[in-house]
């Protein structure tokens, strides 16, 4: 899934060749994937583009006359930028990975695209990203946020800070990779509670969070859209790396397993050395 370091080079990469540029035509192929019908999508033709940013991990083009198109990639979304597209045929409504398409003037232009079964990529045409029903709830940018507000958003929600970390209505932006990168590099048990964490623990949980995430926006920018996916699985070091070692302690690097996701730790540095059970066993350590 694309978090906040990913969200933001797409958003830079892309504002590098769009913004200018006018739009010729958008076109939606997957009809689940719009998720709001007024303004409809032809009211972009012949818009200009002026920007692109971010919410959290919403990616936001931004055109002139107070018009977004806001798109979360969900799990197995992507932006793909093409110098010129194989044919000016439209879009045929199918079962293809393409989900929508922006034409620009110049016959280049964008195609947001989704692998798999599961279709939960969603875009937004709107004039106001606070329209969109997921940016309307975030918190506050987990990059952004200093201190004193990490740890009240942290501790305004009782229960294991991996979970809680990864709540958008607490922080904006992290998720399933980067929290486990997070708490590997806070040396923090995914498992631990977010009301039993001291100052000193939330405090490095803060630096770290800063730090793992400065660092990969900082490793992502002006990289191709193409090699975002490979930068980023270049610089985890426990995130779906279960049975390799821990590049910092040397201890081997394990997972727990749920019904639709699975978070990997390392116990020498997290745990005290002590392996977590999974959801399959009823005692877990903290």
């Amino acid at each position: 899934m694309p978090e906040l370091p990913e969200v933001e080079a797409l958003a830079g990469y892309l504002r590098e060749r769009a913004v200018g540029r006018r739009v010729d035509r958008l076109e939606v192929a997957a009809i689940s994937a719009l998720k709001t019908y007024d303004p409809a999508p032809s009211a972009v033709s012949g818009r200009t583009v002026l920007d692109t940013g971010r919410h959290g991990k919403f990616l936001d083009v931004i055109f002139d006359g107070d018009l977004h198109l806001v798109v979360h990639l969900a799990r197995a979304g992507w932006l793909h930028y093409r110098e010129a597209f194989p044919s000016a045929a439209p879009l045929r409504p199918g079962k293809g990975p393409i989900a929508l398409r922006v034409r620009l003037d110049d016959g280049s232009g964008f195609d947001l695209t989704e692998a798999g079964t599961q279709k939960k990529l969603a875009a937004y045409l709107v004039t106001d990203p606070a329209l969109v029903p997921g940016v309307a709830k975030l918190g506050p940018d987990a990059l952004g946020a200093d201190l004193a507000t990490f740890a009240e958003r942290m501790r305004s929600r009782r229960g294991q800070v991996k979970g809680v970390l990864t709540d958008q209505q607490v922080l904006a932006g992290v998720g399933n990779a980067y929290s486990d990168e997070i708490l590997h590099a806070a040396k923090l048990s995914p498992f631990a509670l977010t009301d039993r964490l001291t100052d000193d623990q939330m405090a490095t949980l803060h630096g770290a969070t800063r730090r793992v995430l400065g660092d990969a926006v900082s490793r992502s920018a002006g990289q191709r859209a193409a090699e975002l996916k490979g930068e980023k699985r270049s610089g985890l070091k426990v995130h779906a790396r279960t049975g390799l070692p821990c590049p910092v302690c040397g201890d081997t690097v394990r997972e727990v397993s749920f019904a639709d996701s699975s978070l990997q730790y390392c116990p020498g540095c997290q745990t005290g050395g002590k392996p977590l059970a999974d959801r399959r066993l009823s005692r877990l350590v903290r």
